[in-house]
């Protein structure tokens, strides 16, 4: 099963384009899926949409009555699919604005099934990009990148800031029980739960990959609901948390993510079939 997590505000324009293509890339693929949409507070016609949709596409619902914010929204999405889905299960998160192509799902999947546990979109692959940005944007998000590789290799990973990712469900439910609510903790700094999420899974020793692709700016419907300042902001904030780790509870999750590791490492190596 592969479930999408889609955190919606105001999306009344994109989810009804986005939906058809979801099914029209992943059934083709063979795939089955369910999507699930976290309706963050929106005020236009977006609960509307996804009514109508509810006859006509495999979707669940997790509805904010007001605007909590990206933070609360991915939480609560992962949350819901981590307590539905079975460990063998994969987890895309994409955005509901059009800018991220269903299209890109099958071979994010396809890589999942050599392996690993997170697949990273990446506009900075051979093959990827971006289009509908303005050059400062660009020149932010490319800086951002770059900062956060250097404070924090992950081998195969140079696109940090993306959001479009496959999870292995097994990986994100684990997280969950290790971290709890400080999987996703930094609220109110803008995007910056993007990247708490890749580095907690990195501090557990998850397997990452990346597969190419363009982020379709150009096809956002409304403005940009980012604050580039305030996200910088955030990157600072996280850069110190992690780093430098005041939380007391720290080091028993480094204990548990050591102990989960090592679990799957021996379980590995009693797979493989004896030496002739």
């Amino acid at each position: 099963m592969i479930w999408i997590i889609l955190p919606a505000y105001n999306e009344e324009q994109a989810l009804p384009g986005l939906f058809e293509s979801i099914d029209r890339e992943l059934r083709a693929a063979g795939l089955v899926y369910t999507v699930v949409v976290v309706n963050d507070g929106s005020r236009d016609e977006t609960s509307a949409v996804l009514a109508r949709a509810a006859g006509r596409y495999p979707l669940e619902v997790v509805t904010h009555r007001i605007n909590r914010g990206l933070w609360e929204t991915i939480r609560d999405g992962f949350e819901f699919v981590a307590a539905h889905a079975v460990p063998t299960d994969i987890i895309v998160r994409m955005d509901a604005d059009a800018t991220h192509d269903p299209a890109v799902v099958p071979r994010m999947v396809a890589r999942m099934n050599e392996g690993f546990d997170v697949v990273i979109t990446s506009r900075y692959q051979r093959g990827g990009g971006q289009t509908g940005l303005s050059l400062f944007r660009r020149f932010i998000s490319r800086c951002a990148n770059l900062f956060l590789k250097t404070l924090f290799p992950v081998r195969g990973v140079w696109d940090y800031s993306c959001g479009f990712r496959a999870y292995r469900a097994e990986v994100i439910q684990k997280a969950l029980e290790i971290y709890r609510n400080e999987f996703i903790s930094l609220k109110g700094v803008g995007f910056t739960c993007t990247i708490e999420k890749l580095l907690r899974l990195r501090e557990m020793g998850a397997r990452f990959t990346a597969v190419p692709f363009v982020l379709r700016y150009d096809q956002k419907a409304g403005g940009s609901k980012m604050a580039p300042f305030l996200t910088t902001i955030g990157y600072f904030l996280l850069a110190a948390k992690v780093l430098y780790p005041w939380n007391p509870a720290a080091k028993e999750w480094r204990r548990k993510g050591r102990e989960w590791r090592e679990g799957r490492k021996e379980a590995s190596e009693c797979r493989q079939p004896p030496a002739e």
